[in-house]
């Protein structure tokens, strides 16, 4: 099969390896149709130290979308032929990049007849991690069980909710979550993407409000502090799907300005992030929780293996309903051949409110397969 490897100068070249053979029962062979691409598959290669040694380079992706070509003795939701979308392990062999990847059960779902390959590439690694830090590090109510049901404005007590990076697709995951957690008012951090694609998802009368990071950092804590609830609760919920150039402090004079009875016990301000390292302005003194959101989690057993399970039978089923949209796509043409192409364009910033993916049957020398 044809496998793309990632060097760590973002060079890739694509060589002819063996398909990869399961090594558990609850794994499923998956023929890709669609790859989707991440900013980790650029800035871990390092990471993938054996691959690195054998070829010079990685296969980093992790968004599988395609046909399912074998399953695993204990695999008992799907079997072969059915169209499926996947996390794959990251940091292990046979990722996204190739004709063929493996996946776990627990992180495969069902696509929806409705949804097209290059939309469900879109979605795992970006919609699990919203998943997990708003329900796992946030501790925010489930939407299936949300705090205020009443349709009615009046009668919902408000939860106010930072979505920093709303335009993002973890960002546009989890303002789709905390819509069917019935979660308002929620306060949208986005760039040039926010009006065309975020705004139209705001309700106003719930006190829901866009905030153009582009107006610069004092202005936006000003717009942040004041989306506060007036006469209600403070905010003390902060979703950072940037966690850079200068999100974490923004957030922290926010979580500063509130009243200090509010500072302490479980009342304190909840913050997590995704990338890891240290965040400017955040307490260390325990006044605030400040985490880090992991999606590796979601193959952990210990940490999330369940989670992960519930979860993306859960998204199969929002798609199904259409109440979950998956993030808008980019086609990167040739192929395995557009994923140097779609690296760059990550790496530089240049993606705005879009998912790069690639169809795998445009590689050269691959037949694709719809």
């Amino acid at each position: 099969m044809k496998e793309a490897f990632v060097s760590e100068d973002l060079n890739v070249q694509i060589i002819d390896t063996p398909i990869p053979e399961l090594t558990a029962p609850d794994q499923i062979l998956i023929k890709v149709v669609v790859t989707g691409t991440n900013p980790k598959d650029w800035k871990a290669i390092q990471r993938y130290k054996p691959q690195l040694e054998k070829y010079n380079g990685a296969n980093t992706g992790d968004d599988i979308a395609g046909i399912v070509e074998q399953v695993g003795s204990s695999v008992y939701e799907f079997k072969p032929g059915d169209r499926v979308a996947a996390f794959h392990e990251m940091m292990t062999p046979a990722g996204s990049f190739a004709e063929y990847a493996i996946a776990y059960q627990h992180c495969t779902f069902h696509i929806p007849p409705t949804t097209t390959f290059e939309e469900a590439a879109a979605l795992p690694l970006a919609a699990m991690t919203a998943a997990i830090g708003l329900y796992r590090n946030l501790g925010l109510p489930q939407p299936w069980s949300p705090p205020n049901p009443s349709p009615r404005p009046s009668d919902s007590a408000p939860l106010p909710l930072i979505i920093y990076g709303a335009s993002s697709a973890v960002g546009f995951y989890a303002l789709q979550f905390a819509l069917k957690s019935n979660i308002h008012p929620l306060i949208c951090v986005a760039g040039r993407a926010g009006n065309d694609y975020i705004l139209p998802y705001l309700d106003k009368s719930k006190g829901d409000v866009l905030i153009d990071y582009r107006d610069g950092q004092e202005k936006v804590i000003e717009a942040l502090k004041s989306a506060a609830p007036k006469g209600g609760p403070p905010i003390l919920h902060a979703f950072d799907a940037v966690s850079e150039h200068g999100s974490p402090l923004q957030i922290a004079k926010v979580f500063a300005a509130n009243p200090t009875s509010t500072t302490t016990g479980s009342t304190k301000p909840k913050v997590t992030f995704v990338l890891a390292g240290q965040k400017e302005g955040i307490p260390q003194d325990g006044s605030v929780e400040s985490s880090i959101t992991l999606v590796a989690d979601a193959h952990n057993q210990d940490k999330g293996k369940e989670f992960a399970h519930v979860y993306f039978r859960y998204i199969s089923l929002g798609l199904a309903e259409g109440w979950f949209k998956p993030h808008r796509q980019e086609v990167i043409p040739g192929g395995l051949a557009g994923v140097q192409t779609a690296l760059e364009n990550l790496k530089s910033g240049r993606a705005s409110g879009v998912k790069y993916v690639l169809r795998i049957g445009e590689t050269e020398g691959v037949t694709a397969r719809k």
